[in-house]
Formats: structure tokens, sequence, C-alpha cells
């Protein structure tokens, strides 16, 4: 498509953005006592902005013009900050990370797939030299090491040889008769050319030149043809359905070189210009601020260090008289605070004597993120809502538009320069005025009063303070692979997590049993949860910090491998700490907290008391995430998986449709036929309680490189499947149900209790006064 359709994509988006920010100002602000609409409106708003999503992340991926991206990206990482904090609330009121959404998607007109989670291009387009270069560098990193194997030359069987030497003859054979072709050629032309001269040309020549011209131009092409098709049988080119692909695949790599062009730069510019009057009026501006200091206090400030911002920090400041009012407020936020605890206690006091308590009703939690939509929406409006999009043929940039953001960066610049000045500056008058020495304005002989260190504190600074202040992170970045902690990331996509929806969950989720989301809601959690925090430093700063992430369930059904998506959609670095990793590596304590830092600094029994301390150190700005995985979380205690784990997913067995697209997708992928004699119907009945790893571990047993050459003439059966199905275990009843009960011992699976007995009671209640009305009106 061109670039007009992507701009009118981005122009009808922005519209509905618009329409929603409307919305959520008018109906989210206001509390609510109703549930079931608190629902409603929560579901709705996540899917429209799960459209919205989705038209931004299309809109950004396909726009060259480098300022648009910049735009559009700004409010693509306000929508996916949104759709978490609207996920927060759902979550807060079910009491559930599993949602039944049939009802909002019939209403809204939508389908199950359209609430799957797009994974933004940029996460990795952006990036994507880095990460090759980080790939390679791992590769000869392991290689050197002897962790890394390197894949042998197999060698060439004799029917291989046989086809490589025909294609290759069949090419020879194919240039000589071309090359003998067009020798005849040239010699009937010279021929013709001759005759033509000699003879006069008279109407019924002239018909019979044209025909001949047009059955020579037509018999040309039909010459073309063939040779195209004798091509692509000899293995000399592609197929003309392989060979569009190839260039489309080249027309989507030019159009990545094209957004990657370099910035245009004004910065010279802006420094000759107006770098000298910058200059001038922070001078001015800082000289000002250090009088009207010395006025108010009799003494002269100590100059912010750089660390804090510079002179930053001083116009930040406020004047006297708006001190004096933050002083008021403060004080009257206290007596408010003071009035809301003996309010509460009143109320605590009221429901011990049974008094009613009135409930104020829901009401949703501040956002970082409604801001950063209507900024990039105002901006919209301002720059490119009434662009001419049609005069702007090369897509190139605005100046204006680049001098608005490069001057806060000039004026950063010259900042820093003018700090040292004025720095120098103050010390000077500090000297001659009021007889202090140092950069702090201390005297001789006194001490710094404010130098004790805050206790309690001890645990957090040690991976806080950098440990290895003279090592590169190459270095540590090769000390973690070879001692095998750093390993390689699998290149799978969240998609290859196949798995479709139930519609049997959301009936056992009406009876009050504990919901267990299905394959696509496992995608869905770990894209919200892992991949979109990971991949954008605007959400991860912003959105509903999620720091750890359990995934549960038996084993089999792909927790590894979701491990590996997330890295692999995010470009993230993969460490491995689980028990065997470890084991004889870091000894002690000190030892396991510079493992850590060097973990933190680079992007299970000993560690359970040092992980609560590794995540309180994780900050929003670090783009860290802990990703544990179980099979038998039963059998560890409880307590300690709640304080490390922040969100804990519950991995179900696949069901039938499942089981039935996971036999046909790895039998094909494995280069099996699939005929009448295999019957996948009866491969996903009998495979039930088998999960994803026995499928493939049984596709893999029977397709083997033999096998395949005997397909031609022996085709596959379902019985050779079957056969081998049945040497393994599958997961019994009780072990899901042990699953469950676990899960059910979880803050949230408690939650979940504790909500359906508070709506059995309301209904139980509700039944009560509707038998007492009746029982009154029979009476009259």
């Amino acid at each position: 498509m061109s670039q007009a359709t992507y701009i009118k994509l981005w122009a009808d988006t922005q519209r509905e953005l618009d329409t929603m920010l409307q919305r959520e100002r008018e109906e989210f602000l206001q509390p609510q006592e109703d549930r079931e609409k608190v629902w409603k409106m929560l579901a709705t708003a996540y899917v429209r902005y799960l459209e919205i999503f989705r038209r931004l992340e299309a809109s950004h991926a396909h726009l060259i013009h480098q300022q648009k991206r910049a735009a559009v990206r700004q409010v693509l990482d306000g929508v996916m900050g949104r759709l978490l904090e609207i996920k927060r609330e759902m979550v807060a009121l079910e009491s559930s990370e599993c949602h039944c959404m049939d009802g909002i998607l019939l209403e809204l007109q939508r389908v199950p797939e359209d609430i799957e989670i797009p994974i933004p291009e940029y996460f990795v387009k952006e990036n994507l030299r880095v990460l090759q270069e980080r790939e390679k560098y791992l590769q000869e990193i392991l290689l050197n090491a002897g962790l890394l194997e390197e894949e042998p030359v197999r060698a060439m069987t004799l029917e291989e040889a046989i086809r490589v030497i025909q294609v290759a003859e069949r090419a020879r054979q194919g240039r000589a008769r071309a090359a003998f072709m067009r020798r005849i050629y040239l010699e009937e032309k010279r021929q013709s050319k001759k005759q033509q001269k000699t003879t006069r040309i008279n109407p019924d020549a002239a018909a019979t030149c044209i025909q001949k011209v047009w059955r020579g131009y037509h018999q040309r092409m039909e010459t073309e043809k063939l040779r195209e098709e004798e091509m692509v049988f000899l293995g000399m080119s592609l197929p003309p359905e392989v060979e569009a692909r190839s260039v489309l695949q080249k027309a989507n790599v030019l159009q990545g070189e094209v957004q990657e062009r370099e910035d245009y730069s004004f910065r010279q510019e802006l420094r000759e210009a107006e770098g000298s009057h910058i200059k001038e009026t922070l001078q001015d501006e800082i000289t000002q601020c250090f009088v009207e200091c010395r006025h108010i206090t009799g003494r002269f400030p100590d100059y912010p260090p750089e660390k804090t911002g510079g002179s930053k920090a001083i116009f930040i400041e406020k004047h006297p008289e708006q001190v004096a009012e933050e002083l008021a407020g403060k004080k009257e936020a206290v007596k408010k605070e003071e009035k809301s605890r003996k309010e509460d206690k009143e109320e605590a006091k009221a429901q011990k004597a049974g008094k009613k308590v009135v409930d104020e009703g829901w009401k949703m939690s501040p956002s970082n993120f409604l801001s950063i939509l209507e900024e990039g929406s105002s901006q919209y409006q301002v720059f490119w809502e009434n662009r001419d999009n049609k005069s702007d043929f090369l897509q190139d940039h605005d100046p204006e538009l680049i001098k608005g953001g490069e001057r806060e960066e000039v004026e950063e610049e010259i900042r820093v320069q003018v700090d040292e000045v004025m720095q120098e500056k103050l010390l000077k008058v500090k000297q001659a005025v009021d007889g202090e020495i140092g950069p702090h304005g201390k005297k001789p002989g006194k001490g710094d009063k404010g130098s004790r260190k805050t206790p309690g504190k001890k645990k957090i600074s040690e991976l806080e303070r950098d440990l290895t202040p003279d090592r590169t992170i190459d270095s540590l970045f090769q000390e973690l692979a070879e001692e095998g902690l750093l390993i390689q990331v699998k290149n799978v996509n969240l998609s290859d997590y196949i798995g479709y929806y139930n519609c049997q969950r959301n009936i056992l989720r009406e009876t009050g049993a504990q919901p267990v989301p299905s394959i696509p809601e496992v995608r869905q959690l770990v894209a919200l949860y892992g991949i979109l925090p990971l991949g954008s430093q605007t959400v991860h700063e912003n959105a509903p910090l999620v720091k750890s992430l359990l995934l549960a369930g038996p084993a089999g059904v792909g927790k590894k491998m979701l491990v590996h998506a997330i890295c692999t959609e995010a470009g993230a670095n993969l460490f491995k700490l689980t028990s065997s990793s470890i084991a004889g590596k870091y000894p002690g304590r000190d030892a396991l907290m510079m493992m850590l830092h060097m973990i933190l600094k680079l992007n299970f029994r000993r560690l359970a008391k040092l992980l609560p301390q590794f995540l309180r150190a994780v900050k929003p700005q670090d783009r860290v995430l802990l990703v544990g995985t179980t099979s038998r979380p039963f059998d560890a205690n409880l307590g300690p998986f709640c304080k490390v784990y922040q969100k804990i997913i519950l991995i179900p067995k696949p069901d039938y449709l499942t089981r039935f697209a996971l036999w046909k997708h790895y039998i094909l992928q494995g280069g099996g036929t699939l005929t009448k004699l295999v019957n996948l119907n009866c491969l996903a009945q009998v495979s039930d309680g088998f999960t994803q790893g026995h499928v493939v571990e049984v596709v893999h047993t029977v397709l083997t490189e033999l096998r395949l050459l005997q397909m031609a003439r022996k085709p596959l059966r379902t019985a050779e499947f079957v056969t081998a199905l049945a040497r393994h275990d599958p997961v019994y009843i009780e072990e899901e149900e042990a699953f469950q009960a676990w899960y059910a011992k979880t803050p949230l699976g408690k939650a979940w209790i504790a909500t359906m007995a508070a709506r059995d009671a309301e209904k139980e209640k509700a039944k009560k006064k509707g038998k007492k009305g009746k029982k009154g009106k029979g009476k009259k």
C-alpha cells in the first residue's frame, strides 16, 4: 500500500483515539456502584484500545517520514501503557487474570482474534544490527569456550550428487543451445536485409512483413515463456511466486533503509545563531538566583552538583512566596490526613458495632498515560492534521520541527559549559564575601554533620552500588556467557505458540470454578506482562511495573518456549539462573551478590533470600524481567513464590482444537505428507491429556530421515503416531487438580474465592428479599 493509505489510517485512528479520550473523561472519572457496568466499561475500552493499538502499529511500521513515525511512536507507547492500566483494573475488579469477553465481542461485532496482542515491529527492527552483532559475539564466545558445537558439514548423498551434476549439465546444454540459436537468428536477419535491398516491396509484401513481425513478436514471447519454465526446471531461477516474494522482501528492506536514513541536524546553525544569547541568559538567571538567595538566607547557596541536574535544580526551586504557599498546602494536607484517619477509625468502630457503611463505589485509578495520549493528540492536530501530504513526494523532513527538538539539546550543552564557569565564580565570590572555602562552602576545621549513613539500606545498596567500576560491559558479557549463565535465545515468536479459544472454559467459570487461562489468553498475558514492557522504555517506566513472572504448568506445555519467545520478540538477553546452572559457581553470599550485580548491570535455594533484594534493586528504567518456570510448584513453599513473583500464569494442556492444529502443523513442518490414511481427528481425540511437547516428540520419532525417503511409496498412517504416543504418559486428572488447588492458595486465587463467596452471599440475600416480598403480598 502507498504512503497515502497509511497516512489516512493514522488520521482515522487518531480521530477514534480522540473519541476514546472524551469517553474516558465522561465515564471513568465518575464513581460507579454497579460492578457489571464498570466491567462493561473496562472491557469495551480494552477492546477499542486494542484496535487502536493494532492500527497505530501498522502505520508506524510502514510510514517512511521519520517525524511522522516519531509522532505515531509517542501515541503508540501511550496506548500500550493505557492497555496495561486497564488490564490492571480488570484484574482487580474480577480477582482473575482470565476474563469472559464473549458478550463484549458480540456487542462490538468482533471475533476472538481481535483481542490478540500485536507485537510492534520496532522492538527488534530498530535494534536489528545491534542484536545481530550481539548474537554473533555470543556465538563466538561459546564456540571458543567449547560450550557450543559447530554444526558438522553433512556429507552429500549419492542421489543429491547426481542431481547436482544433472542440473549443471542441463545448464551447460541450455547455454550452448541458446548460443547456437542466436547464431541462426543473426544469419537469418542478415539474409533478410539483403533480400529487402534487392526487391521492391508491394502492398501484399508489406502486409506479409507486418504479419511476420507480429508472428515473430508472438513467438518470441512464447519462447521467452518456455525459456523461463526451462530455467525453473533446471534450477537456475526461482518460480514466479517465489521471485515475487523475494522482490517484496527486497522492497521491505529498502523501506527499512529509507526509514533509517540519517537525521538532518541543525545544531551547528543553532549554536552559531542562538548560542551566545542562550549563554548570556543562563548566566544572568543563575546570578540573579544567587543574589536573591543571599538576600533571603544571608549566605550564598551551594552550587548543585551535576548528578542533581546542575543549574536545572536552581531553576526548579520556587520563589519565597511559592515556598510559603507550598508549606501552607502541606499543613492542610497533614490536617486532611489526620481527619481521614479519624474517619477510618470511626468507620471501623461502626463496622464493629454493626452499623452500615456507605460505599462510594468504584473509581478509576490515576493514569500516567492519558497525559501522553492527550499531548500526542494535540501535536497531531497542530502539526499533521492539516498538512498537505500530496506535495511531499520524497517524505522529507520538516526543518522547523527538527530545530524545535534540537534547541533543547543545544541549551543543555551550553548549560553544562555555563555551570563550570559559574561554579568557579561562586567559589570566588563566597571566599571574598563570606570567607567560605571549599566546594561545599565549609570553613576550615568544621566537619560535615550530614554525612552520616542512613541505617537499614545496606542490602539494597549492595546491588545498587557499582561493584565492577573498572570492568567493561564486554568483559562482563563474556564471563557470564563462559559460566553458562548467559545463553543463546532460540528464534521463536509468540505466534508460534499454537492454540485456539475454548468456549467451554466460560461455562465452567459460571459454575464458580477457578478460572484457568486458555492458550490464547496465555499468549495475551505473556505479551502484556513480558514483551510490551521490555520492548518499550516509556511503557516500562510508566506502566504498572511487573518485575517478575512465574509460568506454572505440567511438563511439556511450552513454558521454556514462552521464555525464549519473550526474549525474541523484545530483543532481550536471556540469563539462566536455575539451580543446576549456578551449582558450584559464585560460592558464598558476596559472590552471589556480584553475580546478580553483573546481570543487572549488563542490561533455587541459594537465591531464595537474595532474589527479593534483587527485585527491589530493579528500577523502572531498568528493563529487567525475572521469569520463572516450574512443573511442580506444589512441592515448594508457597511463601517465597508469592514474595518473588508478582504475576503467576497457570498454563493448561491443549484442548481438542489445539491438538488438531498441533498435529497438522508439526507433521507438515517435519516434511510429512497428509493423506486420507492420516486421520487428524482421531489423533486429536486419542492425544487427549497429552501436552504439546508429547506431540512434537512423537512427530520427530516417526518422521525420521529414512521414513521421509519412504514417503512416496509408503504413505504415513495414523497407527504410526498412535504407537509412538502410547510410549508416553499423559497428564492425569490428579495432577491438574493439584495445580488448581495450588493456584487457589495464591493471593489472586484467594481473592477469587472471596469474590465468588461475596457474590453468592449477595444472591442469597436477593432471593430472601424476593421471598419475603412474595409472602407479604400473599398476606395482603
